[in-house]
């Protein structure tokens, strides 16, 4: 057993990081499709048009949501998502290609899910929607806070992640 190469390590924090952010995010997510299924009892996405219309707040901590997910700057997804492009073209511009066709299908599906959730004519299946409330808007948040926060100061977890790899380095 050797030490472990500085691949390796950095493969090790970025791993984390962008478990980090999808942690977060994916909370994030399934709190707010949470509060649109305790309101009306679906899930399918045809009932649900002009959101923003009835749902202002929601619609904004929404709009959040899937720039989260598109990994704007700023966010915790974005650090993550940028240093696998990195780590993907350093080792493969094909696979670097690939990659980057992924990130921008998805926030382009992000953005078409939104449009038609959050704008267009109000459902005539769904009446009435109340905006969501204080303990809704105080859960999601520190969550929104967050992803914004690891964004901006992404080494309050890589600093941590880092220490412990060193610590098991001699060991790999």
């Amino acid at each position: 057993m050797g030490a472990a190469n500085n691949e390796s390590l950095i493969a090790v924090k970025l791993v984390t990081t962008v478990m980090r952010g999808r942690c977060w995010f994916s909370k994030f997510c399934f709190i707010a499709v949470t509060l649109l299924y305790e309101r009306h009892h679906t899930r399918l996405v045809k009932y649900y048009r002009g959101m923003a219309i009835t749902m202002p707040l929601y619609g904004i901590l929404m709009l959040t949501l899937v720039l989260a997910n598109a990994s704007i700057p700023l966010s915790c997804n974005f650090i993550g998502e940028f240093i696998s492009l990195l780590a993907a073209f350093e080792y493969s511009f094909i696979i670097g290609l690939l990659a980057s066709l992924g990130m921008v299908l998805s926030a382009g599906y992000s953005i078409y899910l939104y449009n038609r959730i959050c704008f267009g004519f109000p459902s005539r299946y769904l009446y009435f929607s109340r905006d969501i409330n204080r303990r809704e808007f105080y859960t999601l948040f520190p969550l929104v806070f967050l992803i914004f926060l690891l964004g901006v100061f992404p080494f309050i977890i890589i600093d941590v992640v880092q220490s412990s790899v060193i610590r098991v380095e001699p060991y790999a």
